[in-house]
């Protein structure tokens, strides 16, 4: 059983600033534990199960931060975002702080369900293709889908590589992809089973039997599925990995 941990160590870890600060909060009050205002900064608690508000904010202690995000279109998944905002941007300030990363990228005009966390391992776990956890996005497609595209995705597609701008550069040769499960919801709108987590993966892989992506959306990362009372922005807690695998 883990032993009970200061209070400023406890803000410390789940990403509420240095110690200094920490003690900052915890002194002028702006701490509560259990609905009552501790203010001194060595005060020992639990942390299994704890629950602590900082200015009014009621957070829960967690090892490692896991949270599912609504990406809106106009978000780069990147810490170094080159042209639109970073969907950091969208997360508090003490999830930020605590370094939470994607979990594999989504291109930023594409919305849906990204997961977020500061475990390594998971992030490896999670798009690793050996792990075969299923990605499912909605296509919105150019042309008319047909029968056949849909055989093409679930038989393998060459992706190609864009030629290069260098002479003399090696160029690689094209990746096959396949897709896990493929579906035409309606006339234009196809739904795609991916387990891998390449380049513009959807968009190439639609290139690649004559049509073309208009909009793309994710509604589903194994067994997690975005909440339908969850707006384009919004983030919540995801309560265990074990959710993500469906366990």
């Amino acid at each position: 059983m883990p032993k009970p941990q200061r209070l400023d160590q406890i803000l410390f870890s789940q990403g509420f600033g240095t110690r200094r600060l920490c003690a900052g909060l915890i002194a002028h009050g702006e701490v509560k534990v259990g609905g009552e205002v501790v203010d001194e900064p060595w005060a020992e608690f639990d942390t299994a199960g704890l629950t602590f508000e900082v200015a009014g904010q009621v957070w829960p202690y967690v090892d490692k931060a896991l949270v599912l995000l609504h990406k809106p279109a106009g978000y780069e998944c990147s810490q170094k975002p080159k042209h639109h905002p970073s969907v950091m941007s969208l997360l508090p300030a003490p999830l930020r702080e605590r370094g939470v990363q994607p979990i594999g990228r989504l291109d930023e005009d594409t919305t849906g369900l990204l997961l977020m966390t500061d475990d390594g391992t998971l992030i490896h776990q999670l798009t690793s293709p050996k792990h075969h956890v299923p990605k499912v996005y909605e296509a919105r497609c150019k042309h008319p889908l047909t029968g056949a595209m849909v055989e093409q995705l679930l038989a393998g597609v060459e992706l190609k590589e864009p030629e290069s701008k260098t002479p003399g550069k090696f160029q690689r040769p094209p990746e096959v992809s396949k897709a896990e499960g493929a579906e035409i919801v309606d006339e234009t709108l196809l739904r795609l089973t991916l387990i891998e987590g390449k380049y513009h993966q959807v968009k190439r892989m639609v290139a690649a039997v004559g049509n073309r992506v208009e909009a793309l959306h994710r509604p589903q990362f194994g067994a997690l599925t975005l909440p339908a009372d969850l707006a384009p922005g919004q983030w919540r807690w995801v309560a265990s990995p074990a959710d993500v695998w469906g366990q």
